[in-house]
């Protein structure tokens, strides 16, 4: 991050470099909407004309970009890019890329976390999990690693995207978002980077990066809890976090939150549906619920009851002021980590990928 304003900080350490951004500029269909402050040897700043701001991206949302400009993102994978570029430069705060072509793969990269996204399918489990086992196999320590002589993308999509058969394997909602990006990152390092892609192979031989670690490594975060990314502004390919304000249900293994990815065109990820994928309202409109489908397990143990909360959710469609209401409640900030009985559950932060490109990578993998 730098102290701009917002937008697409890009280095352009010559004449060269600067004509290539325009390049990519123009790739887009954006010559003539884009601003452009800085020289060569520093930086540029690119954020859409203001006017253009305000008519694409009103009050900082962009869940409905795609739609103000007809764009088909499931059908065009460049109506896709588009739209993560133009979702990048009316970023509040100012996104900083070395080079073009870091900008580049970022831009590749969100392109296959959406299309990834779209095509993953799971069963849910917060303390269960299942590999393929032709290309994984479970290691006590490390838990599943990629088998030697297996593609690390191949073994990522098998055990995300269900082929012929249909099976589907147990993740959590965690887990699912780190597969899926691993996969996005894998495939653009494997054409930008072989080099890197070759590290990071044998790495998933040996252990896969996951949890804390997985984001120190792979992903950076923008915005805090002083200075939140605004409640409806998404790029395609981002993390996101919503976090359940209800203390009793967020007692339930795996009902914390919920992480998923964001799909561009207001729509989110839903691992266990894949067909029905949520946009925000009915994200915040589930998550509220949860508070009503609390229930005690055979073992005693608290534990949710999904058929419950697919009923309310329903009831709540129907009615058009419980709906509202509900919706101004859930769609604010999240509170403070620990802090229940106020604020929404939309997190401050949201979480992109890591410079993955020779030179100018800060993508390091760690000690084997």
């Amino acid at each position: 991050m730098n102290g701009f304003a917002g937008g697409l900080w890009v280095h352009c350490a010559s004449p060269q470099e600067l004509g290539r951004l325009e390049e990519i500029v123009e790739r887009y269909c954006l010559t003539g909407q884009v601003s452009w402050v800085g020289e060569v040897g520093q930086g540029v700043l690119l954020s859409l004309l203001p006017a253009l701001r305000r008519e694409w991206v009103p009050d900082d949302d962009s869940t409905g970009l795609a739609a103000r400009l007809s764009l088909d993102t499931v059908r065009s994978s460049f109506d896709l890019e588009r739209e993560i570029l133009i979702a990048l430069l009316v970023s509040p705060l100012a996104i900083e890329f070395p080079s073009c072509e870091e900008l580049l793969a970022a831009i590749h990269i969100r392109r296959n976390i959406v299309l990834a996204g779209r095509r993953t399918a799971l069963d849910f489990h917060t303390s269960e999990a299942e590999r393929p086992a032709d290309c994984w196999r479970y290691d006590e320590e490390n838990g599943y690693v990629v088998r030697p002589g297996h593609s690390l993308i191949e073994a990522l999509r098998k055990a995300t995207q269900p082929g012929a058969d249909g099976q589907v394997y147990s993740f959590s909602c965690y887990r699912a978002t780190e597969y899926v990006i691993l996969l996005a990152i894998a495939e653009e390092l494997l054409s930008c980077n072989p080099e890197l892609y070759d590290c990071l192979q044998r790495q998933c031989e040996r252990r896969v990066i996951r949890s804390g670690q997985f984001h120190e490594v792979f992903l950076r975060e923008y915005g805090a809890q002083e200075s939140p990314m605004p409640e409806r502004y998404y790029v395609p390919g981002d993390r996101v976090w919503f976090r359940n304000p209800d203390e009793r249900s967020s007692d339930v293994l795996g009902n914390e939150g919920s992480w998923v990815l964001y799909l561009g065109s207001g729509l989110f990820t839903n691992f266990w549906k894949r067909d029905q994928p949520y946009t925000l309202d009915s994200k915040c409109l589930e998550i509220y619920h949860w508070r009503n489908g609390v229930c005690r397990a055979a073992d005693g143990e608290l534990a949710m009851d999904e058929a419950i909360v697919e009923q309310r959710v329903a009831a709540s469609l129907r009615e058009g002021d419980e709906l509202s209401r509900i919706l101004d409640e859930m769609m604010r900030l999240r509170a403070p980590s620990g802090c229940y009985g106020q604020g929404g559950c939309i997190d401050t932060t949201r979480e992109g990928p890591r410079w993955v490109c020779p030179g100018t990578s800060d993508l390091h993998l760690p000690p084997v």
